[in-house]
């Protein structure tokens, strides 16, 4: 039987960036994936944005840990060399009716600590982006994109440099208390294993909720049931439609179908947001309804081949038609689970806070668990 001090189970670019950390001062640390390779869900399905922080409501966490996570993003890319684009982002209302939401983001995102923030009428955002056209805009300089991979490999290397051991296709079946430790059973390639830790960290993303009701928890009396959202992207052909991240004003489960350049500059449309009851990642959607919310404001899409490109799937909490949901990040001492430290619903941004929740876990760590 494996013996560790800490077990992270889920090895995306949260899991990753945890490992990373904790492994700084903490012998045996365990990464247990059930996938060949880290990074292969959410993680490595995704718009690849550095956000800025203006979508949150100030004190959440969401927030708070997406206002360092892109300090600290930034600076990780700067130090390792990651392939990394701080282009800015416009998020545009086409009618006078949505400036009211511009406001309010702008007002979020200056209470958040975000800055750099200015509005901007349909005449400065043309000069920016000459196929954009809207009434108003939102323009965000510290919005950028990253590459997903490139950044999960950096907290690899980090997590392996400092020792701690990542185990693929290895996936977790149940767990139960032991004393003042526990043991996590499952099939690790195809044979059955057993593995003992003074502390689990769950960062299982879109099955989360399954590893908290292994547990022992009632995941619909806490609130955390999730609901899988997934979205569909498409790439636009030909020469690049803009230069920068363009956004619609967010309606629904998500931020809207927006433009995001990739580092190559090719300009990728999505997501949209749809529920759905099993995770898959090919794209469902038609290019019609693309077509059609994007040349609100860029109207020169109609004029372009675009194609299926890939699709994602969001660990979400809020349900459809409800409102906004915060990370849970959360010690479950008090449920009589001490050394059990649960994220669920780790979705938009963390890929941007990846770092800072990794600092954020760590500081429990050493302050309630570690002590």
């Amino acid at each position: 039987m494996e013996k560790a001090r800490i077990v992270i189970i889920g090895a995306g670019v949260v899991g990753l960036a945890m490992a990373a950390k904790l492994s700084e001062k903490n012998e045996g640390v365990y990464i247990l994936e059930k996938n060949s390779r880290y990074g292969q869900e959410t993680s490595g399905h995704n718009s690849g944005v550095i956000h800025s922080g203006i979508h949150y409501p100030p004190g959440s966490l969401k927030a708070k840990l997406c206002i360092k996570g892109s300090r600290i993003t930034y600076g990780i890319c700067r130090e390792y060399r990651i392939p990394y684009k701080p282009l800015g982002k416009l998020t545009v209302a086409v009618e006078e009716e949505e400036v009211g939401e511009l406001e309010k983001l702008m007002r979020q995102g200056l209470a958040n600590g975000v800055e750099g923030l200015r509005m901007l009428d349909g005449v400065e955002v043309k000069r920016m982006e000459p196929n954009v056209m809207v009434e108003r805009a939102l323009y965000s300089p510290s919005t950028g994109i990253v590459e997903p991979d490139e950044l999960m490999n950096q907290f690899y290397a980090v997590a392996l440099r400092n020792n701690a051991v990542f185990v693929p296709q290895t996936e977790v079946t149940s767990i139960r208390r032991t004393g003042d430790a526990y043991e996590l059973d499952g099939v690790s390639v195809a044979e059955k294993f057993t593995v003992t830790a003074g502390t689990v960290i769950n960062c299982a993303g879109l099955h989360s909720d399954t590893v908290a009701s292994m547990l022992g928890l009632d995941v619909n009396r806490l609130g955390y049931r999730l609901h899988p959202c997934k979205g569909d992207y498409f790439r636009v052909g030909g020469k690049p439609l803009v230069k920068m991240l363009v956004y619609p004003v967010p309606k629904g489960a998500g931020l809207g179908i927006h433009l995001t350049p990739d580092m190559t500059g090719s300009v990728r449309l999505g997501p949209n947001d749809y529920y759905v009851d099993n995770v898959s990642y090919g794209v469902e959607s038609g290019e019609e309804e693309f077509r059609r919310d994007v040349k609100r404001f860029v109207p020169s899409i109609v004029e372009r081949e675009i194609h299926p490109d890939q699709a994602g799937v969001r660990p979400k909490l809020q349900g459809p038609g409800e409102g906004f949901r915060d990370f849970v990040i959360r010690h479950e001492e008090d449920r009589g689970l001490f050394g059990v430290i649960n994220l669920v619903g780790i979705e938009s941004p963390g890929l941007t806070a990846a770092p800072a929740i990794a600092e954020h876990v760590s500081n429990l760590y050493e302050t309630e668990i570690a002590r």
